[in-house]
């Protein structure tokens, strides 16, 4: 089961024509896996300060199928789509809020696989993932 945020789009998020920047997605993906990651008890901050890493994207690959305009609603999901030892690999989509929630997802306006890798926070190196944090993730 996918975590869902929801987000409005507002000016600062448009171009001049009242359409989402495509870059802006990105940072929609950002707040889903925050969002996600702090719904399962996982702080960022804290895990920096305790675990002494931090997760850093690697890698984004998004697929833009249909505008988002200034004052839309969208739910922007998240999902484990991946675990590896030092990396992971979630799976991201941006719908359209539909006007009656309790029918099917809205319309897709963007998908995404987005990796994130475990990097000790002094150096930046790429290191394991701490077991404790991959069970609180499965």
């Amino acid at each position: 089961m996918a975590f869902a945020f929801p987000l409005r789009i507002y000016w600062e998020d448009t171009d001049a024509g009242g359409i989402v920047f495509y870059a802006n997605y990105l940072k929609f993906f950002e707040r889903a896996r925050s969002e996600w990651l702090r719904s399962l008890g996982i702080g960022q901050q804290a895990l920096r300060e305790q675990a002494g890493g931090m997760f850093v994207v690697t890698d984004a690959r998004l697929r833009y199928l249909r505008p988002a305009r200034l004052d839309d609603e969208l739910i922007v999901t998240a999902q484990l789509e991946q675990a590896g030892r030092a990396s992971l690999t979630i799976a991201q989509q941006a719908f359209l809020k539909p006007a009656n929630t309790a029918t099917a997802p809205g319309t897709l306006l963007s998908e995404g696989s987005i990796r994130i890798g475990w990097v000790d926070a002094a150096t930046l190196a790429p290191t394991r993932i701490p077991s404790s944090l991959l069970e609180k993730l499965s």
